[in-house]
This record gives structure tokens, C-alpha cells and sequence, in this order.
């Protein structure tokens, strides 16, 4: 018997599957839920009383965050330092000036009025691994959009491991444990960029997170840090890797790189990566395993 629940979270709709029912399930699930709550609350920039809002208010003095607050901003910076920028948590300020400043339960306009003239980059913020302490140096807006859900979804799927089998989906950002209800490794599809309800590609998975970065769900939200106004000739870019925070924020840098710094990006990590560009073609790295 399958167990699956279903609840909204972070913008988006939230699916957990459970392949076989029993002891223990519905309270697994009911922890892996309260983790996207938890994330949500720490990381959004769309709540003034986030634990990331506060921080952004604290220019120039060193702050402990919470554990979690503190490993999604490590990891941002490592993969904003590995991609040149191309990836960067500071870029919230401008992703307000494109319109992406509403809060989604409630649709209220949230605008933080920093930056000024000369945008800040991932630079301007200092981490301290020894005292785990992290200092802005400057005013500057955070957003861990691009590796918020990514990180919700790992630590979900840490309550389910016990259980082997089993799949998180948040609005596409996947974790797949284990295999399928028919035993197989589980099919994913890759969303066709250009033809809506449509399916590009299909891959199978087992024990390995899928995140997908395209311009098709909300145009503009995949923004070049250092060039704001330049557009990609990327469609889309999925990432199958060890865990969703991973996939998540290879998928945005390498969509924000393109094809030609993209792809050696995602080679150089090891990863099993699909990119289609605008003419459909496609490019691959790893070694995607395909089956519908």
C-alpha cells in the first residue's frame, strides 16, 4: 500500500510518496513536512520576520544563524565562489526590480530598498567556518531562492530513508529514494521548454535528487548576476545529482552560464546533466539513464 500526502509549501505544491505503508510513516512524513515549514521560515526573503530578513539588517558585525540559516548560505557562496558569480545569493535586490517582489500566500508587495547603484556580489558576504559567523559588508538584499527548496527536499527526505522507497516532489525539485511502486528505477520527465503539458525527455533515477531550471515557469526569475539584462539561449537545464540543494544550484549557474561555460561547469562537477537550448537541441553530460 502507498502512502502519499500532499500539502502547499513555498510557492509551490509538495508531494510525498511512501512506497510501502507502515509504522511509522505517517509521522516520518508529518517531520519531513514541518522541514519545508522550517526552511521557509529561515530562508524566504518575502517575510520580514525571516531569520534571512534579519540578517540583511545587521551590515557590518558578525552573526551566528541558526545551523540551517548558516548551511544554505555556506553552500551559496561555495557554488557562487565555483561558478564565478554566476550563481549569487546577493542578487535580491534585483530580482525585486524585475518584479519578483510579491509573497505568494498573501500576494503582498515586499521591497527592501538596498543596493543602490552599485549592485554587491556574493563577495560582500564573509562566512566563518571555525565560529560559523557570517558578516555582511554592506547593505545588499540575500535570496536563496535558487537552493532554498533544493535543501527543504534533502532534509525531508532524511525522515524517509528508513523507509527506501519513497519520492519528494517539490513543484518538479526532486528527491527519488530507492525504487518505484513497480520496482523500477523511478521515471522522470523532463518538461518540454516550448510545448506546454508536454514531455521532452524521460530519465530514471534511484537514490539521487532531479532539479530542473528553465525560463518557462516564471520568465526572468533566472537572473545574470552580472549582467542583468542579458538573456540566455538556454532553455532549460536539469541536474541529477547526490542531493537536491546540489542539483538545484548547479541547474541555475548553469543556466545563467549557457552553453559553452555551462556545460564544461556541469562536466567539471561530475554530475548527469540535460541542457536544451531554444532551438531544442540538446547536450548532455554524465550518464543519464533514459526509460519511460
Amino acid at each position: 500500500m502507498i502512502f502519499q500526502r500532499t500539502e502547499p509549501f513555498m510557492g509551490t505544491v509538495v508531494t510525498i510518496q511512501v512506497v510501502r505503508d507502515g509504522e511509522g510513516v505517517e509521522e516520518a512524513v508529518e517531520r519531513a513536512f514541518d522541514w519545508f515549514q522550517e526552511v521557509e521560515e529561515r530562508c524566504t526573503r518575502f517575510r520580514p520576520d525571516s531569520e534571512l530578513v534579519k540578517l540583511g539588517s545587521q551590515v557590518g558585525r558578525a552573526v551566528a544563524p541558526s545551523p540551517l540559516l548558516f548551511e544554505a548560505l555556506q553552500f551559496a557562496l561555495l557554488v557562487a565562489e565555483e561558478c564565478g558569480g554566476a550563481f549569487d545569493p546577493t542578487v535580491g535586490r534585483r530580482m525585486e526590480s524585475l518584479g519578483f517582489d510579491r509573497e505568494y500566500a498573501t500576494g503582498q508587495v515586499v521591497r527592501t530598498g538596498t543596493d543602490g547603484k552599485n549592485p554587491p556580489s556574493y563577495r560582500d558576504v564573509v562566512v566563518d567556518p571555525k565560529k560559523r559567523t557570517v558578516r555582511l559588508n554592506r547593505p545588499l538584499t540575500l535570496d536563496l531562492g535558487a537552493i532554498a527548496k533544493g535543501f527543504a527536499v534533502d532534509l525531508a527526505s532524511r525522515e524517509l530513508m528508513q523507509f527506501r522507497d519513497f519520492c519528494v516532489d517539490a513543484g518538479g525539485d526532486l528527491y527519488l529514494g530507492g525504487l518505484n511502486p513497480k520496482g523500477e528505477p523511478w521515471a522522470v520527465g523532463i518538461r518540454h521548454p516550448r510545448i506546454e503539458g508536454a514531455i521532452f525527455d524521460t530519465i530514471r533515477v534511484s537514490n539521487s535528487a532531479v532539479c530542473t531550471s528553465g525560463d518557462y515557469e516564471r520568465p526572468g526569475h533566472v537572473v545574470d548576476p552580472q549582467n542583468p539584462e542579458s538573456k540566455s539561449a538556454v532553455c532549460s537545464v536539469s541536474v541529477v545529482a547526490p542531493n537536491a540543494m546540489l542539483a538545484d544550484g548547479l541547474a541555475t549557474a548553469a543556466m545563467v552560464m549557457g552553453l559553452e561555460k555551462g556545460l564544461p561547469f556541469l562536466e567539471q562537477t561530475g554530475v548527469d546533466s540535460l541542457m536544451i537550448l531554444e532551438d531544442l537541441t540538446s547536450w548532455e553530460t554524465g550518464n543519464l539513464r533514459r526509460g519511460a
